[in-house]
């Protein structure tokens, strides 16, 4: 089981490169204006995840919290 969760992880990395094509297009053009509209497009998207993994974490401990009480 291991070794195809390790099989999955090195092929699902293999493609990280190609996902960026416009990205890189974009922050190599040197327009200040762009790169500060696709920094801020990339802190956007990972607001998200984190405030889900906060929510939950947050429901996790209160339920734990009330039912020691």
């Amino acid at each position: 089981m291991k070794q195809l969760i390790f099989f999955i992880l090195v092929l699902s990395t293999v493609s990280i490169n190609a996902q960026c094509a416009m990205c890189k297009a974009v922050a190599e053009n040197g327009d200040a204006e762009m790169a500060e509209g696709l920094n801020a497009g990339i802190m956007f998207l990972m607001a998200f995840p984190y405030i889900l993994v906060g929510g939950v974490l947050f429901l996790i401990y209160r339920y734990k919290t009330k039912k020691k009480n």
